[in-house]
């Protein structure tokens, strides 16, 4: 579907499990070469697997994407081994505690802060380099529709994605001309492993709670999200730019 994929090379950040993995395997199944990261090393073996059983070629690289010589090392693996870099998909995140904002500690805020928000500026400001020296590329960074609305009892997640989908836009504006177009995803709650550590999709009312907010009445697929995100990248969006595309099955439509 994606022909200009073949050949060339992305980034998927939090390729262990959901979103992330679906996602690097569709560019592996797109014919790109594909930089795996993520701090679950064994998870991520998995997903190289998977890639490698699809036909594709891929580099894995244990990175904290809070941790900015990580995240240099992760850039600098990846053009050693494939010369270039075009796309990159910045899905690392964690979910963090379900509470009321005043009783978060600092503590926490600085670590969700710093994978969802610091860690998504990182890894971009390594890949802006890298595009900017062949040329141009797509970035696209997962943030979520609470990038857009609010939750209650989830203030922090919140506010990193408020703020992802604002750097995701200033970002735009700055590299449009220099043929990096960059944009964001805003899923919908997915059925993922995150949702399943939250107790979402594992207690039979709160998934059914949750699915009723949905205007299509189900929670969304990784593979959906993977299908935007191959989107973005191509150059059937090349038009696309500082866009927050929701894939939310009407979620925000309420």
């Amino acid at each position: 579907m994606y022909d200009e994929l073949n050949g060339r090379v992305a980034l998927v950040t939090g390729a262990a499990t959901g979103i992330g993995r679906h996602t690097a395997v569709a560019f592996a199944q797109a014919g790109a070469r594909v930089t795996i990261a993520d701090v679950n090393v064994e998870k991520l073996k998995e997903t190289l697997s998977m890639i490698e059983d699809a036909g594709g070629t891929g580099l894995l690289t244990r990175t904290d994407v809070s941790d900015p010589k990580q995240v240099e090392e992760m850039i600098e693996k990846t053009l050693e081994e494939f010369g270039q870099l075009n796309y990159a998909c910045n899905n690392a995140g964690i979910g963090g505690e379900m509470k009321r904002t005043a009783d978060f500690s600092v503590e926490e805020w600085d670590r969700l802060i710093g994978i969802n928000l610091k860690g998504q500026w990182l890894c971009m400001k390594q890949e802006i380099l890298a595009m900017l020296e062949n040329g141009g590329g797509s970035i696209i960074n997962v943030a979520s529709i609470l990038g857009t609305v609010g939750f209650d009892q989830a203030a922090l997640y919140t506010a990193s994605k408020h703020g992802l989908v604002g750097l995701t836009k200033a970002a735009a504006l700055e590299y449009a001309e220099e043929n990096i177009r960059i944009n964001a995803v805003c899923p919908g709650f997915i059925d993922t492993p995150m949702l399943e550590q939250a107790g979402i999709t594992s207690d039979p009312e709160t998934r059914q709670a949750i699915e009723g907010l949905h205007a299509m009445g189900r929670l969304g697929s990784s593979d959906e999200i993977a299908d935007a995100v191959l989107w973005l990248s191509s150059n059937r969006s090349s038009f696309v730019t500082g866009h927050t595309l929701l894939v939310d099955g009407g979620y925000t439509a309420r």
